[in-house]
């Protein structure tokens, strides 16, 4: 066991108690660039340099932690000069601190594989699930399961992070029933909860607070900007349901495709589905939700989802739809066209979705996808069409350009706001 100094100058302060805090489910959520997640790194790198806690970080889909967390946790060993201590397996990202203790990662969209996830020494003490809204409830229950074992003289801890949705969530529904807004902790041995916001990120630049300040979107102000769980008013889609689409997939032999570019702060989007035209129901069974993909990795995980089908992407991008066909993806731009955005929304209006239990991304936006409102709430209009809020889209984008073609084929149309907000 090290003896660790604490230099209080590389931490925003709200954090630095959390560092000794024990509790069994430990939640730091809020708005955007709060730190969160430059925080829990800071965390892991003492507790494990420390000794006696391995940690096991994870996400919902295993290739984004690499980009995520994996590098921001490399970071913090960088920036504090600890280089030598640790080691960094590039292949698999292990990181194995000289005493022996370890960080692994996992990605829940495979829960089975956390069975063979044993650290060199010691057990898994303290597991972070990065993006926790991400996560099915069942995945969390499993988790939970690969902490047994070892000594009750240092506490097993589940630590969570994230930016609140909405307070359907099942996060919400589990552990912040009574919470108010206007709260920023709560210490119970079993449940820890602290909130914060912007303000809370010293490190933040001028710009990065203006941007947040600027926001004008009511929802996204209160989730992004204030932290708190969201309410939404006009949602787009009431239309869609949530169903285990496993043993029908087989069945599925009239396939769409839509792609939407991203790389940066945006993700590629692949959404996969089977239309079942009869019934007028679109059944969305798989996805790719990823940063930082190059066009080259994208094509190869294009094709590894859907092999040589065609795929429509979005026409903004030609370059992009043309490297990806010299990589071997049959893809096309999408037609688009004068409000061709509303017109698609509307189509998809009149279908019903069903969406696999396993597409969380694909869940997370068709619940939050809304009409912009004005300051007072009053869905703002241009030439007389209701404005969609270009923001979290991304999937639900994919899936407009997939069925482009039958959505041509609607004729005159008329926009449904929300039918419980008419």
């Amino acid at each position: 066991m090290r003896n660790i100094e604490i230099d209080p100058a590389v931490f925003n302060g709200v954090y630095l108690p959390q560092l000794q805090n024990t509790s069994r489910i430990q939640i730091v959520y809020g708005g955007s660039a709060s730190g969160k997640s430059a925080y829990k790194a800071q965390q892991v790198v003492i507790d494990v340099m420390k000794g006696g806690r391995n940690y096991l970080v994870c996400r919902q889909v295993g290739r984004t932690l690499r980009g995520s967390v994996v590098q921001e946790i490399s970071k913090v060993i960088r920036s504090w000069d600890l280089s030598a201590l640790f080691d960094i397996n590039k292949t698999d990202g292990t990181i194995t601190c000289t005493n022996g203790y370890q960080v692994l990662f996992a990605g829940l969209d495979d829960v089975e594989k956390l069975k063979s996830i044993i650290p060199a020494k010691g057990v898994i003490t303290d597991i972070w699930i990065e993006e926790a809204t991400e996560i099915e409830h069942s995945s969390l229950k499993q988790l939970i399961k690969r902490q047994r074992g070892g000594s009750d003289k240092t506490p097993k801890r589940i630590h969570m992070t994230f930016n609140p949705i909405i307070k359907q969530h099942w996060i919400f529904q589990t552990y912040f029933i009574g919470w108010e807004d206007e709260q920023k902790e709560l210490n119970t041995p079993e449940l820890s909860i602290l909130k914060t916001t912007y303000k809370d990120n010293r490190f933040l630049t001028s710009d990065d607070v203006a941007d947040l300040e600027r926001e004008t979107d009511g929802y996204y102000y209160q989730v992004y900007t204030l932290g708190n769980w969201g309410v939404l008013g006009n949602v787009i889609f009431t239309n869609w349901k949530i169903q285990d689409l496993s043993d029908m997939q087989d069945q599925f032999d009239n396939r769409r495709n839509g792609l939407d570019f991203g790389f940066s702060t945006d993700p590629a989007a692949l959404s996969i589905s089977h239309y079942d035209k009869t019934r007028k129901t679109i059944y969305i069974f798989d996805e790719l939700y990823e940063t930082g993909l190059t066009n080259d990795i994208l094509a190869e995980r294009v094709k590894d989802k859907i092999d040589m089908a065609r795929v429509v992407c979005d026409s903004a991008e030609p370059k992009s739809i043309a490297e990806l066909r010299r990589y071997g993806v049959d893809a096309y731009g999408a037609k688009k066209g004068k409000d061709s955005i509303v017109h698609g929304i509307q189509w998809l209006q009149q279908q019903t979705v069903i969406i696999d239990k396993h597409c969380i991304s694909a869940q997370n936006e068709w619940q939050s996808y809304k009409w912009k409102e004005d300051a007072g709430g009053i869905v703002v209009r241009s030439g007389g069409l209701p404005v969609p809020v270009d923001r979290n889209n991304h999937l639900i984008d994919a899936t407009r350009y997939a069925y482009e073609d039958d959505s041509n084929d609607l004729g005159d149309y008329e926009v449904i706001e929300n039918p419980f907000f008419n």
